[in-house]
């Protein structure tokens, strides 16, 4: 697009006076200016060629050919200036000590170890990749003999670097004095230096991927394994791990940018922070600009009406004459197409297409149709016989890349491009139909998104001969469409921008008339000839004037980056056509070339190049829009060059970007606009972006059209210069908005490309693009690294880009990510496919094998940290039941005493009795039925069974163990009737029973600990157990994991005597203990609680009633017995109410997933409880069986009611999913339920057999945060779904209270859930390791209001809602919530965060997650992932993770750590216990695939 010619020669003093002249205008006029506004770098943008076909409106301003030697220091991506600003940017820094990410061996790409090659020291200016150094080479007009050594020699003192590691003197300013010798002779040209290969995946590698066994921790109690101890502060000694998070702390100590002021409210109290505008910030001052005018287009006689009649006369006139010639990879002519043979084969083309194409009788193809044009880059000759042969038609050619397979990147979106024209045939070469992926009738595969086509293969051999009477219509140029030009936009769709006959000729002659090209001149193309430029010239223009075009394929340059300079030579060529890249891969290579003389090239144009009269800018200024002069001396600064004047007959203004198109100050920067009559004239099929781009009306400062003429955006940023140039510093695409300051990608890739060492990124491979997290758009950066560079070495460079751009940019980069060589996506001609690369990183297909994220430094707008108010306090006014004017959120269950089974339930104060009771009235009565994992009967018990089987137990405990009264015995045995057998029998014998749940036989080592643990903490006198345990317990294996000889006497009960105890023991006071109930909690602390013979005959009445339990009904328990609620269901219920229990342990489900449902089926079971991962089991176990169950004859629509028991918020997604999932074998879609119970009282909800379904409210989690709660719609943003949590039992009364006042609390608030009851817990029996934290759990009293109650501190959050359902008695019913434990519960920035709501986020970010659990160490967010699948994606979670958490939760992730699945560990009742999971994480033994700290 940018065509150039320089001036005549200029001495040092006139180059001065003239950069004098054109500077003036852009000198701040004020004082007192920031200087700090002025320090600020900017590198060079690119001057690429506007996205408008043919919006082509620069060109140079004189025509006489002389030539000059160039001095210009400015090239794409980099200058020298540039590179020493980043040397001394990065100077500024000492090496900071930042944690280096931790990567499993497996995760490296292997490669041998002598591939590593030390930094090379010896010269910082080494070229490598294909940005690093490209000079803007301008265009050379011919004057004398200018061979190749000599010219090159001008590009390298243009460009030759001087901040040198090993020689410090830079010259700026003074002309370089590098021979081409001395250059090659410092620049190391090692075997990575060949031009970027940018098609080939030739040296990708297989990955070794070894995956370690990693033994399981669950279940391991915390603090226990006294290897692993822990200092004072928390921080396990010795630690890797912990280390490392403490440098992250250290380097996020240091100073961030100054805080923001400005809040906006986000639609609640949370508020994000918005960039306030910098008062200092400059501002434009200069004068309104006005439209540039071009010279106007001259009268040329004899020139052709329209471009097809050049075709015509030169095919006639002159049919030798060479018009085309395609090489081949070698660079050997392949074919020279001429004017005779263009215009004969177009004519047999156009002729084929309008009648020999046909579709049952009626032509494929009519006048005006658009055609898609697909011709591979190495047959220029087909794709010009092709596009004039649908010229002649009247076709409307649409060229598009070559589709390589069915996924190309981009190529979705041409289809839609193809669609949306309404394309159905496509041309394409015989080489290239060969190529396309064919299905298997050997038809050509329909591409994704792409339109059905009809694939027309054009080779002369196809054509047929038009009859001697036909001839096409040769029309002047009119307003129709002659072509389509395909554009991608930044998000990566594609438009067609439809060309008309007449701008097409106007296009020609403003070209012709700039480059002053004649007829017959020779002119070599390295472009893509299928649009740009390379259409422009290559092939439009070129037939205009009869010129001869050599086509230099773009492999040819791969291969040989001389080529195109080789062919100038040989083809003694006057115009060469090139990218600047082009120029810089020629220097790279030349070698010996002394013999190539450049004598015959009187015009160079460089299709994204500049000319060398340069401006020197303030970067800070360009950020705000504005342009400031910046002295060369200065380290920081942005070299420009104008790009020529105004094309011919063109009209060029300078508009705001957004808003109405105004007419920018002379000393800001704007969008460039365009008025020709060469320009392209919409966008195909889209009126309403047409009319923004192509029908652009700019206005004056008061409103008023500066002209009659509609102009187009170019989509390019720049300004005009004094000299009627024009200036170009960047793209729109390239532009980055972050907090208020514009960024040009194209300026931040050439600053991480001046980073050394350079050669690290692997051929100058970089994309930058930004992405919106948190109202915000972020700078993202991925760059391919060399394939020996080591992890040392990338994450050294990646540290020193990040502070690089820091320094010079002032802005923070939020993810920087390192791919391996050659994996970006790719355009056709090898460049990055940057939309493609966003969509990639967005959805974690990126596979990077480094990443470093700064959530830390660039996320500057987070709300304020909350300062928590006081809350009601004892001022507050109680009136009646409410509190501050809301209703104090209490609620109770039904009135026991209101019972007819109250005599009954005085009689039944102890268990032992009932027992003795029931095996005397109903003996043969069946109680317990044991299945096992082949659905068959393993044991059964009746009352009287049971009764004997315990008094043998009670003999045995008296006789062999001489125990006396209140003596604790463990339990250790599987679930089953032993179980309940022992327990009975230690009732009998007056001892207290402690169930244990037994060790596990292939992983003693972390579950024996515990067993050994709770028989000491419980202070057990005796061991119950089985025979094979009692072996298992005294083993060599038990015997390296505890000590086996401090065992406490351990009994087996397999064979015991039918012996009976002397008398039945009875307590003398039902207060007196029962047994004691251990678990572990969520956050690792084990504890017993005393569970007295009231508290339990209470809680087995509680159930009873709730679930109207009675000797003729059966319930069927699928859940663990060893502690709270599956313990009181599978030992104790049926005891006391009579009915029988179907037990099914969940081990068995393990063998036979189906086991639990077919029993509840096989008994027409009304009642069943189970636990979450039971529950998880079907779900995941089921999914794709639920056909096979029915032919089998499950079905469920026996169930009223499922419980699952849980010390947690109700998972409603898995609750959901089974109850659809099982709807088909009948199961109600009311019937699932939960329950809530937990430490103090094992069961305070559980839904049971009548009364209202569970309701689920919506909540903005927002306020959850703030410990409010704020109801909202389903679907709204920040909602969170909550299920209640069953009813409350009879008997028990719950308030929702203060955590740390006592105070009672309203409806509308969060608080923890008191309750006080009955069958509450009387106590600890001990908390392991903190006793004193708990000594008000069992008896707080309320600091207000009814001070006189004893309630027990749940530890859980929740909320009370008063509802419009009617429960059983008539009023109004109490929902009670549950948010999740206060324990878990993570305070940051003030706010309080549940785990739960944070990993629900983290899951939904990328599919290969199973699992996730979070915690916090000091105050930095830790988030484990487990990755379920392959270790290459392990580095995609690490951004996802983070911009999940930020934009939901407004917390920036400290660590993000990715393990195996089944590393997080699991309890029992399926909750992640994850204060095992830190203390395994800060004592390095998670094994992890890759720990990533943020900075």
């Amino acid at each position: 697009m940018c065509k150039l010619h320089t001036g005549s020669d200029i001495t040092q003093k006139g180059y001065e006076k003239k950069k004098a002249k054109l500077l003036a205008p852009y000198i701040p006029q004020t004082v007192g200016v920031d200087p700090s506004f002025q320090i600020e770098s900017r590198l060079p943008g690119p001057v690429q060629p506007s996205p408008f076909s043919s919006s082509v409106a620069f060109v140079a301003a004189t025509r006489q050919p002389k030539s000059r030697a160039s001095n210009s220091r400015d090239e794409r991506y980099r200058s020298d200036l540039h590179t020493e600003a980043v040397q001394a940017a990065l100077a500024k820094y000492k090496e900071r000590k930042m944690p280096m990410p931790s990567k499993r061996r497996s995760v490296l790409v292997h490669s041998s170890v002598d591939a590593y090659t030390p930094p090379d020291t010896s010269s910082a200016s080494e070229d490598e990749g294909s940005l690093r150094r490209q000079g803007r080479i301008t265009s050379t007009p011919n004057q004398g003999h200018l061979n190749v050594e000599h010219w090159l020699n001008k590009v390298i003192q243009s460009s030759s670097t001087s901040s040198s590691a090993s020689s410090t003197s830079s010259h700026v300013g003074g002309k370089p004095t590098a021979s081409l010798a001395d250059l090659m002779a410092h620049t190391h040209l090692d075997n990575h230096s060949a031009p970027p290969d940018v098609t080939t995946g030739a040296s990708e590698r297989v990955t070794h991927f070894e995956r370690p066994q990693v033994s399981s921790v669950r279940g391991v109690p915390r603090g226990f394994n006294s290897n692993v101890m822990e200092t004072a502060d928390g921080v396990p000694v010795n630690s890797r791990v912990s280390s490392k998070i403490q440098q992250l702390l250290n380097t996020l100590k240091r100073p961030k940018r100054p805080p923001l002021k400005e809040f906006f409210v986000d639609d609640f109290e949370e508020q994000l922070e918005v960039p306030q505008a910098d008062p200092n910030q400059p501002k434009p001052e200069g004068l309104q600009t006005t439209a540039l005018q071009g010279e106007p287009l001259g009268v040329v006689t004899n020139w052709p009406p329209s471009l097809l009649a050049a075709v015509q006369r030169w095919g006639t006139t002159q049919p030798k004459a060479s018009c085309l010639t395609s090489l081949d990879t070698t660079g050997k002519p392949v074919y020279t197409l001429t004017y005779g043979k263009l215009w004969t084969w177009s004519l047999k083309l156009a002729y084929t297409l309008l009648n020999k194409l046909s579709n049952k009788n009626d032509p494929l193809l009519k006048p005006g149709d658009r055609v898609a044009l697909v011709y591979p880059n190495n047959d220029p000759v087909a794709f010009i016989v092709a596009f004039y042969g649908c010229l002649l038609a009247e076709l409307v050619p649409v060229p598009i890349e070559v589709p390589l397979t069915r996924k190309d990147a981009g190529s979705q979106q041409i289809g839609f491009l193809l669609g949306s024209c309404g394309v159905s045939v496509a041309l394409t070469c015989d080489a290239c139909h060969k190529g396309l992926p064919k299905s298997q009738a050997g038809d050509v595969v329909q591409f994704k998104g792409w339109p059905r086509l009809g694939w027309f293969v054009t080779d002369v051999k196809h054509l047929s001969k038009p009859p001697k009477d036909w001839h096409p219509m040769i029309r002047d140029a009119s307003i129709n469409i002659a072509y389509i030009e395909y554009k991608t936009s930044k998000e990566g769709s594609s438009m067609g921008i439809t060309i008309s006959q007449a701008a097409m000729l106007a296009h020609c002659h403003a070209l012709s008339q700039s480059c002053g090209y004649s007829e017959g001149e020779t002119l070599t193309n390295v472009l893509d000839f299928k649009r740009d430029a390379g259409l422009w010239h290559g092939i439009l223009t070129s037939v205009m004037n009869r010129m001869h075009v050599i086509n230099i394929p773009y492999a040819l340059m791969k291969v040989n980056p001389l080529s195109w300079i080789q062919k100038v030579y040989a083809y003694k060529a006057h115009i060469a056509v090139v990218k600047s890249r082009d120029m810089h891969w020629s220097l790279l290579a030349q070698r010996d070339q002394r013999d190539v003389s450049l004598s015959s090239l009187r015009m160079l144009i460089v299709a994204d190049g500049a000319n060398p009269w340069k401006m020197v800018l303030s970067m800070n200024g360009l950020s705000y829009g504005v342009i400031r002069m910046d002295t060369e001396e200065k380290l920081s600064v942005l070299t420009v060059q104008d790009v020529g004047a105004v094309m011919p007959g063109a009209l060029v203004c300078i508009v705001k970007f957004e808003g109405s198109p105004q007419l920018c100050k002379t000393d800001e920067i704007g969008e460039i606009c365009v008025s020709s009559r060469a320009s392209g004239t919409s966008y195909y099929g889209l009126p309403g972006m047409t009319k923004t781009v192509f029908e652009a009306v700019p206005v004056n400062a008061v409103g008023v059209p500066i002209s009659e003429h509609v102009f187009t955006r170019t989509n390019l940023l720049g300004f005009l210069g004094s000299g009627n140039q024009v200036f170009v510093v960047g793209k729109m695409d390239g532009l980055m908005v972050v907090s208020g300051r514009r960024h040009n990608a194209d300026d931040v890739v050439a600053t991480a490309l001046a980073v050394e060492p350079m050669k690290f990124v692997y051929r100058g491979r970089i994309a930058v693009f930004s992405v919106n997290v948190l109202h915000d758009e972020r700078i993202v950066l991925a760059a391919e690294q060399r394939p020996d560079a080591s992890e040392e070495d990338s994450f050294q460079w990646m540290s020193r880009v990040l502070q690089a751009i820091d320094s010079i940019h002032q802005v923070g980069v939020y993810c920087l990510a390192l791919v391996p060589a050659n994996t970006l996506p790719k355009t056709p001609l090898g460049g990055i496919h940057l939309s493609e690369t966003k969509q990639r990183f967005l959805e974690g297909l990126l596979h990077p094998c480094n990443v470093l994220m700064c959530p830390h430094t660039c996320v500057t707008n987070l709300p304020k940290p909350r300062q928590k108010q006081p809350e009601v306090g004892p001022a507050s006014m109680i009136v009646g039941n409410l509190v501050a004017g809301k209703r104090i959120a209490q609620a109770s269950g039904r009135d026991v005493t209101q019972f007819e089974d109250n005599d009954q339930a005085r009689k039944f104060l102890f268990l032992a009795d009932v027992l003795h009771w029931r095996a005397q009235t109903t003996p043969d009565h069946p109680l317990f039925l044991l299945l096992n994992a082949k659905g068959t009967v393993a044991n059964t018990a009746t009352c009287i069974q049971l009764h004997k089987r315990a008094e043998r137990v009670a003999a045995a405990l008296l006789e062999k163990g001489r125990l006396n009264t209140g003596d604790h015995v463990a339990l250790v045995y599987p679930p089953g009737i032993d179980l309940i057998m022992t327990f009975y029998g230690c009732l009998y014998a007056g001892c207290v029973p402690v169930t244990v749940r037994p060790p596990h036989p292939q992983n003693l080592a972390t579950t024996l600990p515990t067993v050994k643990m709770i028989v000491e903490v419980s202070k057990s006198v005796c061991i119950l157990t089985t025979q094979a345990i009692l072996k298992l317990l005294r083993s060599k294996e038990a015997a390296a994991a505890v000590d086996i000889k401090s065992w406490p006497t351990v009994l087996d009960t397999d064979d015991l005597p039918r012996k009976k105890p002397p008398q039945i023991y009875k307590a003398p006071t039902p207060e007196m203990l029962a047994y004691l109930d251990f678990s572990v909690s969520t956050t690792g602390i084990l504890a017993g609680v005393k569970m007295s013979h009231e508290a339990t005959s209470a809680m087995c009445r509680s159930i009873k009633l709730q679930c109207e339990l009675y000797p003729s009904r059966q319930i069927a328990v699928c859940l663990d017995p060893y502690c709270g609620l599956g313990f009181a269901l599978w030992c104790l219920c049926s005891v006391y109410s009579g009915h029988q229990s179907i037990l099914v342990p969940p081990l068995e489900l393990e063998s036979n997933v189906s086991l639990w449902l077919s029993a509840v089926s096989q008994y027409k079971v009304r009642v069943t409880f189970c636990s979450y991962s039971v529950m998880e089991m079907c779900t995941k176990g089921l999914g794709v069986q639920t056909d096979a169950l029915k032919v089998k004859g499950v079905n469920l629509s026996c169930v009223r009611t499922c419980m699952v028991v849980a010390e947690e918020r109700p998972r409603i997604a898995l609750t959901q999913s089974f109850s659809k999932l099982f709807k088909d074998l009948g199961l109600s879609l009311r019937a699932v339920s939960t329950t809530f119970g937990c430490r103090v009282n094992v069961a305070i909800c559980l839904q049971g057999t009548s009364g209202p379904d569970p309701t689920t409210v919506f909540v903005d989690m927002r306020a959850l945060r703030h410990d409010r709660v704020r109801l909202v719609e389903r679907g709204s943003p920040h909602s969170l779904p909550l299920m209640e949590s069953g009813k409350i039992l009879p008997g028990v009364k719950v308030i929702i209270t203060n955590p740390e006042t006592k105070g009672p609390l309203g409806d509308s608030h969060l608080g923890e859930i008191w309750v006080s009851s009955p069958h509450n817990a009387t106590g600890y029996y001990t908390v392991y390791g903190e006793e004193s934290l708990h000594a008000d759990h069992f008896n707080a009293k309320l600091s207000f209001g009814d001070t006189q109650t004893l309630w027990a501190r749940t530890g859980y959050l929740g909320f009370l809602r008063r509802t419009e359902l009617t429960d059983a008695t008539g009023e109004r019913h109490d929902a009670l919530y549950v948010v999740g434990s206060l324990d878990e519960t993570l305070e940051l920035r003030g706010m309080r965060y549940h785990p739960i709501d944070i990993e629900t986020s983290v899951l939904r970010s990328h599919k290969s997650i199973a699992e996730c659990a979070v915690f916090t160490w000091t105050n930095l967010l830790v988030v484990v992932v487990e990755l379920d699948g392959s270790e290459h994606e392990a580095l995609d979670l690490v951004a996802l993770v983070t911009n999940v958490v930020l934009e939901e939760h407004y917390l920036i992730v400290g660590v993000v750590v990715v393990v195996d699945p089944g590393v997080i560990p699991i309890n029992s009742r399926g909750e992640k216990q994850r204060m095992h999971l830190r203390d395994g994480f800060l004592a390095d033994q998670l094994d992890p695939i890759y720990v990533a700290y943020n900075m």
